[in-house]
């Protein structure tokens, strides 16, 4: 409160720090605004090569299609956008949120807005990952008796096997145990004024991102150029990337239960090698957005986050570990959560559902909401499901959370996914 308090009696005397287009002219708001997305957790030459060499490729293509990339928009995009654009000006949907120095051992050192603790990333094993699958080594298989198969009831009601999927994730972290974040005050989404002094998140365990299907995800955090319209490059070690993601997280309960599921329904096939691929196929097949070919993928607009060309503005990036690891960096800027639609439902440090505002590379998202401390695991089957036996809209039970999951698709592919509160 103190901040809105601040900014109301600045306005009163006529020293707004706005310049008149939404931009705050703060030294530290200037600096986040120059951060790029070179910035990226790892820093190893190979990575900074392949980065440098998909961008110059990107921007050669990018350049041909910029005439037309504003005009042009897929019918789920829009339908997106119009929902983001709408929460931005108030027009919120039903069912909405409403007013009512680093070293060299294998690690690198992040820094956080304020900095309550000092924040590493490992990253030692992630060149690893690059290997073909022979050189791999994986965690075990869970038990696959009992609770992995799906009930009569959870069968013939989606809400009730996405709260299957909940309960399986054992994965998911543990509130003031394994992380801790402080929500700031509360806001209006079309509010604009920073209402949290601090970062999200004030500290993560230091062994939380060495479990395997969370390194394994972090690793592929930094293989995307954001920008909408420009070409992605995948080469080779990406590919084996991927597909090392998706072997990790298929031996674990939420991913087993998913083929289970689909298989019972006619939607996988027999073979769980064949459903591995495609799920591969699902979420890191390359597609068109914003008008350019082969510039987006379901990964990236979901997990990554994209920046859309002509007027600045980030589209996806609903994933938590990413936005950890770039508050961490200084790329993102938490700017405080939307209030809740119930009264009594104000977040706190053991929320693991949040609605939120933050600028990222000093470009802003109005709304966002995200799961917090769910494993990468659990997002991927929950979105899978939705994607092939939900609609559009899909309101399910996550534990104590009545959530949501809007769905879009892209023809035959998934174009977005994320929670609504």
């Amino acid at each position: 409160m103190e901040g809105l308090v601040k900014g109301l009696i600045n306005v009163a005397l006529g020293d707004n720090d706005d310049d008149g287009n939404g931009r705050r002219n703060d030294q530290s708001r200037e600096e986040r605004s120059r951060s790029t997305w070179a910035q990226v957790v790892s820093e190893e030459k190979d990575h900074e090569d392949d980065r440098n060499r998909r961008q110059g490729q990107g921007q050669g293509q990018g350049q041909g299609q910029g005439q037309h990339t504003a005009s042009y928009q897929r019918p789920y995009q829009r339908r997106e956008e119009e929902w983001e654009s709408d929460c931005s000006q108030g027009r919120l949907p039903e069912g909405h949120p409403r007013e009512d120095d680093g070293d060299n051992d294998g690690w690198e050192t992040v820094h956080k807005k304020p900095s309550k603790r000092r924040q590493k990333v490992p990253k030692e094993k992630w060149n690893d990952y690059k290997k073909p699958p022979t050189e791999q080594n994986y965690a075990n298989e869970v038990d696959c008796r009992g609770d992995l198969d799906p009930s009569e009831e959870e069968l013939y009601d989606l809400a009730k096997a996405a709260n299957k999927l909940w309960e399986l994730d054992l994965n998911r972290l543990v509130p003031g145990k394994d992380y801790e974040i402080d929500c700031g005050d509360g806001k209006k989404v079309y509010q604009k004024e920073d209402m949290a002094e601090g970062s999200l998140f004030a500290w993560l365990s230091d062994d939380i991102l060495r479990r395997p299907t969370y390194s394994r995800f972090c690793s592929l955090l930094d293989n995307y150029n954001p920008h909408e319209g420009y070409k992605e490059v995948v080469t080779p070690e990406e590919r084996q990337e991927q597909a090392a993601f998706i072997e990790e997280i298929s031996r674990t309960a939420p991913i087993k239960y998913l083929y289970k599921y689909l298989l019972a329904k006619g939607k996988a096939p027999e073979n769980y090698q064949d459903f591995k691929r495609i799920l591969t196929s699902l979420w890191f097949d390359l597609y068109g957005r914003g008008g350019t070919s082969s510039c987006s993928s379901a990964f990236e607009h979901v997990f990554v986050g994209e920046i859309k060309s002509g007027q600045p503005e980030v589209s996806g990036f609903h994933n938590w570990i990413q936005f950890y690891l770039e508050e961490s960096k200084g790329n993102v800027d938490y700017q405080g959560y939307i209030f809740p639609r119930r009264r009594g439902d104000t977040p706190d440090s053991e929320t693991q559902l949040l609605t939120i505002q933050f600028e990222w590379n000093g470009i802003l998202k109005a709304v966002s909401s995200t799961l917090i401390g769910v494993s990468p695991e659990f997002e991927i089957a929950l979105y899978t499901l939705c994607f092939y036996l939900g609609e559009e809209d899909n309101h399910v039970e996550l534990g104590p959370y009545n959530v949501n999951v809007k769905c879009y698709r892209h023809g035959n592919k998934l174009g977005s996914a994320f929670p609504v509160t």
